[in-house]
């Protein structure tokens, strides 16, 4: 498990929380991709089981220590749906709440990790919340979520939230500079593009991702020019959705271009594009393109069996049609 510096803090903190008696059983963990968050629970998780600690380590020697290295712990469980599944049933839940109620194997502490609070189905959030109310002894509840406001209000309520905020930019710039050798621009707006989370600007940076970017960009300016369907190939993709979302962070950056917000846009390598884009098309235009391709994004994301191609293709006609007409007016 990778560990990174802007960790550092946050363990010492839930660390120090702990020690003073004052742990929370249930801890939620609020956190943007990238951010590392499992790598947190890790080195809590780790912390919690050993048997010899050293201040705010694990010894990394005793007998827990060697099972956690090993990921054959017995009292440590990893909560998360069932290969090709996207929801959490019930039936996990039991199996693992019951489970807690036995003395540890190991004769200490008992750890449960759920990855994604936002996968539990309704059922399976009402059986987490009754062993929530009333957990057994030595027993730690560990849970992500990139969004809790999703999350059931009461089982919310029963957890000590803690948001992961991303690290200072230039912090994550000294970082991504170390792991990554681009330009400062690419690595300022891969930051802006991942929310601020470095591990995440990490890996938009690799070369076929950040390619893939690249084309999107070179191709908007001939496409708001000419033939709009000439964007397709750079949207329709597996990840159509990340790419529609590039291209909303671009119509954003123009209307921060428009009102003087130069130096707040996310996409710094582009400042050309953005320059056009803000030059070329209305405010009112760009405010209504980018909320027509969030919907658009959204229903790329949520809708079930979506046809990708005719999707992304009745949206760019539809958005030429909308930006002939308001140049036109």
């Amino acid at each position: 498990m990778i560990w990174y510096p802007w960790l550092n803090q946050p363990y010492r903190q839930l660390i120090g929380q702990h020690q003073a008696g004052r742990g929370h059983h249930a801890l939620l963990i609020q956190a943007l991709p990238g951010m590392g968050d499992a790598s947190l629970v890790w080195g809590i998780s780790r912390w919690l089981m050993c048997q010899r600690r050293d201040g705010l380590k694990s010894c990394g020697t005793c007998h827990a220590c060697q099972l956690m290295q090993a990921h054959t712990h017995p009292d440590w469980y990893k909560l998360e749906p069932e290969k090709g599944k996207s929801s959490l049933g019930i039936d996990a839940v039991r199996s693992v709440t019951e489970k807690l109620y036995h003395h540890a194997q190991q004769g200490g502490a008992k750890v449960v990790w759920l990855p994604d609070a936002a996968q539990l189905t309704e059922a399976a959030a009402n059986a987490l919340l009754k062993t929530l109310e009333e957990p057994p002894a030595n027993t730690w509840f560990l849970l992500s979520s990139q969004a809790p406001a999703k999350l059931l209000a009461t089982l919310r309520s029963r957890c000590l939230n803690f948001h992961l905020a991303p690290p200072d930019e230039r912090q994550s710039l000294l970082w991504l500079q170390k792991q990554r050798s681009v330009p400062e621009s690419d690595s300022v707006t891969a930051l802006r593009l991942s929310g601020g989370a470095p591990a995440a600007a990490l890996s938009l940076l690799d070369e076929k991702i950040w390619a893939a970017r690249q084309a999107l960009c070179q191709a908007l300016p001939g496409a708001l020019q000419g033939d709009m369907l000439s964007l397709l190939p750079a949207l329709n993709h597996e990840e159509a959705a990340r790419r529609v979302g590039w291209l909303c962070t671009l119509l954003v950056d123009a209307l921060k271009w428009q009102q003087g917000g130069g130096a707040f846009i996310a996409n710094v390598d582009r400042q050309a594009l953005i320059a056009s884009l803000a030059m070329q098309l209305p405010g009112s235009a760009l405010d209504q393109s980018v909320r027509d391709w969030i919907i658009c994004r959204d229903r790329l994301l949520n809708v079930v069996a979506v046809n990708r191609e005719l999707l992304l293709t009745d949206r760019l006609l539809g958005w030429e049609q909308m930006l002939h007409s308001s140049q036109a007016g």
